[in-house]
């Protein structure tokens, strides 16, 4: 599976094994607990982030992982919103430095 994502006027094509995004659960519901006791969204603490949320804060992590070279964060982000969100293909990162304002699509 491969996840479009988009920053600027770049196209970052992350491919994710078929097997992690269905096999990776544990490390899921790890992101998911750690979720689960709030988190900051940009300039607002979001005490119980809903799954797009969640999505989001993932998307962040991959825009981090874009900018620091690390593949492995990065593959594991994208399954995680392909496991969260069946049928994303795309995600577009705002580079405004509010993770609310990244977008998550698909089919």
């Amino acid at each position: 599976m491969i996840l479009k994502v988009f920053l600027e006027d770049q196209t970052y094509p992350i491919e994710v094994p078929d097997y992690i995004v269905s096999d990776a659960e544990d490390f899921f519901s790890f992101l998911d607990n750690d979720m689960n006791k709030g988190w900051q969204m940009s300039q607002f603490w979001v005490e119980n982030p809903d799954n797009n949320q969640r999505c989001q804060i993932a998307a962040d992590k991959i825009l981090t992982a874009l900018n620091n070279d690390d593949q492995k964060t990065g593959v594991m982000m994208s399954a995680y919103i392909m496991n969260r969100m069946p049928g994303t293909t795309e995600l577009h990162l705002s580079i405004t430095g509010d993770m609310n304002e990244h977008v998550i699509s698909g089919d």
